[in-house]
């Protein structure tokens, strides 16, 4: 994807002018091609989860505890009513 570092921003390759300069500014942009793709082999789940560093926010998992609580109540009320 074409990344214009003046404007700050990316443009379709096909938006680019012929000398493939930023059509804003008129500076050459970066064509950030990845130097290498990455396949499924390369990154297991556990090596994701390290190198991220991010734990789920303490509101999401209240969340998710409500609703687990709802879902029961709901699953118990099917039953007793």
């Amino acid at each position: 994807m074409p990344w214009c570092e003046p404007c700050a921003r990316y443009f379709a390759p096909s938006a680019l002018t012929n000398e493939g300069t930023c059509p804003v500014c008129g500076k050459s942009v970066d064509l950030a091609m990845p130097s290498r793709t990455t396949s499924t082999d390369d990154v297991s789940l556990r090596e994701l989860k390290r190198m991220s560093g991010e734990r789920a926010p303490w509101h999401f998992k209240l969340l998710m505890a409500m609703l687990a609580l709802y879902l029961g109540w709901r699953v118990i009320a099917f039953f007793v009513d």
